[in-house]
């Protein structure tokens, strides 16, 4: 006689669930116990992370279309570079599962928040960004870090004109205001290419940088690096998702990395000219950063993001506002801000 089953029986399992069968069979093999781990909250990655304290390590689940790979070849050279960054304990790049050392769980957004001096830890995490740009003048293993050239900033730009103008306000720019975005992308290009080029993070803020128990910052999600514009990881830096220093804060963070550049032998523009290229930098990238936040709230359904916009907008207005060159384009972007930041 036939027996009869539930059809549930017989399903498949979900994608989740074979991933994290995958990810227990793994840990398994490496002598360690799942049930130990403590999931790290996520952020705007697709990778996932959980904490083995008793251990000391991190498990990282890359899953596709993630690629572990570009963060081994990155970790390679910081490590080479004398940086604090997590050593790696465990490779699985079929499987897309890395373990890591632990370096922590305090970042600089906590020690800020807990009011611990921020001028101390600002001029530790520009040192980072110093020691960083060493790389660019030394001989490391092949490949190169791959080049921020026009193509890469012209896909990092191109997020604000199709998520946040696109999708965000919906709008179908006329031709004419279309070319004038465009010739302040093309001025915001030239302007990235024309800096010495170095070694840069490309995320280089408060979350992703670690306050070590023996002093001193670790770095965290790395795996973007390129060899691109020396301001690049210094405006990460001073505009901030989280806090919003001021423009006399920020220049006089700005001052003080120019000069510390100039003690360590990079051939710099005039200060004007820098704190000039700084500024546009930080456009350019928070640009960006309004189309990301904006992707992250419509195609991944990260709805909080879009509490940053005015913040951001805030930014662009400064930069904006402090540049004669790009006063041709105010209008414009000003017809574009959220109504918290508008004229």
């Amino acid at each position: 006689m036939s027996q009869s089953h539930p059809a549930s029986f017989f399903a498949t399992p979900n994608p989740g669930e074979r991933r994290a069968a995958q990810r227990h069979g793994w840990l398994r093999a490496q002598g360690l116990d799942f049930a130990r781990a403590e999931a790290i909250p996520g952020d705007a990655s697709g990778r996932h992370y959980w904490r083995l304290r008793a251990e000391g390590l991190i498990l990282m689940d890359a899953a596709p279309p993630e690629d572990p790979l570009p963060f081994l070849r990155v970790q390679r050279r910081f490590l080479l570079l004398g940086l604090r960054v997590p050593r790696v304990h465990g490779v699985d790049l079929g499987q897309g599962f890395l373990l890591l050392e632990d370096l922590g769980s305090r970042d600089l957004k906590a020690a800020l928040d807990a009011g611990e001096d921020a001028d101390t830890w600002m001029t530790q995490a520009m040192t980072v960004i110093l020691d960083l740009q060493a790389g660019s003048r030394r001989q490391y293993p092949r490949p190169p870090l791959p080049s921020f050239d026009a193509a890469h900033i012209g896909t990092e730009l191109s997020l604000f004109r199709d998520w946040y103008l696109g999708r965000h306000l919906g709008l179908a720019l006329e031709p004419a205001t279309q070319t004038r975005l465009q010739a302040c992308f093309a001025r915001l290009t030239a302007n990235a290419l024309k800096e010495p080029q170095v070694w840069v993070h490309r995320d280089f803020h408060a979350r992703n940088l670690i306050c070590l128990a023996g002093g001193g910052l670790g770095i965290l999600d790395f795996q973007d690096a390129v060899q691109g514009p020396l301001s690049y990881d210094l405006a990460s830096l001073l505009w901030d998702r989280y806090w919003d220093w001021g423009a006399e804060q920020r220049q006089d963070w700005a001052v003080r990395f120019y000069q510390a550049t100039q003690r360590r032998g990079l051939a710099l523009p005039g200060r004007a000219d820098f704190l000039r290229d700084l500024r546009r930098m930080g456009l350019q990238r928070n640009l960006k950063i309004l189309g990301i936040f904006c992707r992250l709230a419509y195609r991944d359904g990260k709805e909080e993001y879009l509490r940053f916009l005015p913040r951001f907008w805030a930014y662009v207005r400064e930069a904006m506002g402090a540049d004669p060159e790009l006063c041709c384009y105010q209008a414009d972007f000003a017809s574009w801000a959220p109504s918290p930041c508008a004229p």
